[in-house]
């Protein structure tokens, strides 16, 4: 199929939108031709309040399969597309369902208090008691009950940053995201060492000898309001690159250099950037891929999700 000229391709997926009655999500990862025709760009707290929130028909999400797979959740009555049905997470696969199930099976003796990071499966929010997203899960992890030893999955990374800020001992999941993973002190100490005045900004999902380098370790969200606020005029931003569109769009004239992994300039996830604006058109067009579970999962899965959306008002 020949691709549109891109105005006409703008122009036909607003125009499908309407038609559609259908509502444009997109993560902070995505490209910025995408970020400019969303109707919400954010983080996945963001991105799940707007889906849990919207009066749409369609739901057209711009991110991963479990961001969508989460729109669904709160939004069984509603289609929900996802441009390219192989824009999977690492963090995700790090946790298969079914392994998790066991886990919790043979150690049902510990009672454990399950928080899972938005950044899992459908079947693994339905076997736990409260979601978390990097914004939220110290408030999360504040608000677990006390008398119950917490199991985080599938981020040990973010766990072991919240076990930080809360002093609260956790079993921590061994899953981590491979994007913010390809990050290293080296090369972060090397890009430091040619700004040696700028702010370096971590994610909570980079490794500990990472973030200890860092001025600021916050969700994508926090980083825009730590950029807009801080009187540094030039940040390093050490999580995946679409961020940075982000910020130079909403924080306009201050300087943003992507943080290096340890074998290139900038980390891009190849899962964010499978989606284009022409499978965009095209999922507009089709109503497909669609983003469906059994019924009896999603319904589980709810539940911890606004139990998350209502400890974080």
């Amino acid at each position: 199929m020949v691709a549109i000229a891109t105005p006409t391709l703008v122009s036909e997926i607003l125009r499908l939108k309407k038609e559609r009655n259908a509502i444009i999500l997109a993560h902070n990862y995505q490209t910025k031709d995408i970020q400019e025709i969303a109707d919400f760009v954010g983080d996945s707290l963001g991105l799940a309040y707007k889906a849990k929130e919207t009066d749409a028909d369609v739901i057209a999400f711009c991110g991963v399969h479990f961001m969508a797979e989460t729109a669904k959740i709160v939004n069984p009555g509603k289609t929900v597309i996802l441009p390219d049905a192989n824009a999977g997470c690492s963090l995700e696969q790090s946790c298969p369902g079914p392994q998790l199930e066991a886990f919790l099976k043979a150690n049902a003796d510990k009672n454990y208090y399950v928080i899972a990071y938005i950044n899992c499966s459908g079947h693994v929010k339905a076997l736990s008691d409260c979601i978390c997203t990097s914004g939220n899960a110290v408030k999360i992890v504040e608000a677990a009950p006390k008398d119950r030893p917490i199991l985080f999955v599938p981020d040990q990374n973010l766990g072991s940053w919240v076990m930080e800020q809360t002093g609260r001992p956790m079993t921590l999941w061994k899953g981590s995201c491979y994007v913010h993973m390809e990050f290293t002190r080296d090369s972060v100490e090397a890009i430091k060492e040619q700004y040696p005045d700028a702010k370096v900004v971590a994610h909570p999902e980079c490794a500990y000898s990472v973030r200890v380098l860092a001025d600021e370790v916050c969700s994508t969200e926090k980083m825009v309001g730590y950029c807009r606020s801080t009187p540094s005029d030039t940040f390093i931003i050490v999580t995946e690159s679409g961020m940075l569109h982000r910020l130079e769009r909403e924080v306009p004239g201050k300087r943003f250099i992507a943080g290096p992994t340890g074998h290139c300039a900038c980390a891009d996830c190849r899962y964010m950037k499978l989606n284009t604006l022409q499978k965009l058109h095209d999922s507009l067009r089709d109503l497909s891929p669609q983003v469906e579970m059994p019924e009896d999962i999603r319904a589980r899965a709810e539940k911890p999700i606004l139990r998350m959306l209502e400890l974080s008002k």
